[in-house]
């Protein structure tokens, strides 16, 4: 998800552009009472006044798309400890898609993660609740729990399904971190985009130089679900000194918006660069990588993204309760529009484990008996001295291998 927190749009409206407003429905709002009273009076249950009245909202703004939704005063406390990265639960970050609970990502070090759920997988039971037609909320309350309970999800993945259970913990989640690669190579990943991702990111590009010059980075959104589009702006910024880095446009004047690079935070300005994406990046991940491929700053390598160009913005009620709503579509640079489409990377590199023959018989020249000698005088080398073994990196994430032998020979490729 990509959101912002704006003043309610009627209270940023003028009394000449609210009176030109078209009336409200009268009849329309008739069939509402009738079916609030016809509910009240005649549901096999008794409900409150308020709760018929959540529901009905919550009907009404999720069923606008998979994005927007409606919380109550205690749902929006929720919904701010999930985007601060510190809350009780298993770690996931999930969509509708096609009517189906999917997860777009488990976030690094979670429940969900260390049980080997991945991107891609349907959620069709909680706790043997059937999520078919359950409220965005109501499948986060079912989710969440005390520190330390269980919860149970019936995944489907494949035509097969599996039941996991899972024990919820605080998830106190640092959204980035960082360590060397060979060659002077910085790795930084980022998991998801908090309020302060940014900040953090350049701290710990500070803490790198301070170690060593970077000569070059790898920077990790493989699903990384999105999050707060000021902080994606952030991390983009460090890389850039000038120009466009994302622009939005939606109907209401507050949702035209552009952000643009500052001089001030650019930290990386020069040094090459890597992307990782794949399946599981979305939104504030795709606007960044989205933002480094139209300036040509940095290579994007990986599997093509999720595809959510939108952005919610959470508009506050004068009750308390706040509407996350679809206000925009985001654009990179160049105007591209992301949504129900996603980033193709520049080099498309799927994730793959790498088996190695061992034992090959081959001959060099310098085995051969009467052989020259080399020109220069330079050493020798027989078969004994080839090493065939690429390395535990190329086994372990082939993608990021890939992304470490581009770093290494851009330098080779590109002469000053």
């Amino acid at each position: 998800m990509a959101f912002c927190v704006v003043p309610a749009f009627a209270d940023s409206a003028s009394s000449a552009e609210r009176s030109t407003h078209t009336p409200l429905p009268t009849a329309e709002i008739q069939s509402f009472v009738e079916t609030f009273e016809t509910i009240r009076e005649g549901y096999v249950e008794v409900m409150s006044d308020e709760d018929i009245l959540n529901k009905a909202l919550k009907g009404m703004v999720s069923g606008l798309d998979p994005h927007s939704e409606y919380f109550t005063k205690s749902e929006l406390v929720e919904f701010n400890e999930l985007t601060s990265g510190n809350y009780a639960g298993i770690g996931v970050e999930v969509e509708v898609k096609d009517k189906r609970l999917t997860i777009v990502t488990p976030i690094d070090g979670s429940a969900a993660a260390q049980a080997g759920i991945l991107p891609g997988d349907v959620i069709v039971k909680i706790n043997n609740t059937l999520v078919t037609d359950l409220g965005m909320q109501d499948i986060v309350t079912l989710m969440r729990g005390d520190v330390g309970s269980t919860v149970t999800l019936d995944i489907e993945r494949d035509g097969e399904v599996k039941r996991y259970e899972l024990t919820r913990s605080l998830v106190e989640d640092e959204s980035v971190t960082s360590k060397w690669l060979e060659s002077s190579i910085a790795y930084f990943r980022i998991s998801q985009f908090q309020s302060d991702s940014d900040v953090e990111f350049y701290e710990a590009i500070e803490q790198r130089e301070t170690e060593g010059e970077i000569k070059g980075v790898v920077l990790d959104l493989r699903n990384n679900p999105g999050g707060v589009l000021q902080s994606a702006v952030g991390v983009v910024d460090a890389f850039i000194d000038k120009g466009m880095i994302v622009y939005t446009n939606g109907r209401h004047e507050i949702s035209k918006s552009q952000f643009t690079a500052t001089k001030k935070n650019t930290r990386l300005a020069n040094v090459p660069v890597v992307v990782l994406v794949n399946e599981g990046s979305a939104s504030a991940s795709e606007i960044v990588a989205g933002a480094l491929q139209d300036h040509q700053r940095a290579v994007i390598l990986g599997a093509e993204t999720f595809g959510k160009g939108s952005v919610q913005t959470v508009v506050p009620l004068s009750n308390g309760d706040a509407v996350k709503l679809t206000t925009a579509l985001y654009y990179t640079p160049n105007g591209r529009s992301i949504q129900a489409q996603g980033v193709t990377p520049d080099l498309v590199v799927p994730q793959a484990t790498l088996t190695f023959t061992k034992g090959q018989f081959f001959v060099k020249e310098a085995e051969l008996k009467g052989h020259l000698g080399n020109g220069t005088g330079g050493e020798e080398r027989t078969s004994a001295d080839v090493v065939s073994d690429i390395g535990e990196l190329a086994k372990t994430d082939f993608q990021l291998f890939q992304a470490v032998t581009i770093l290494k020979t851009l330098p080779k490729l590109v002469q000053k």
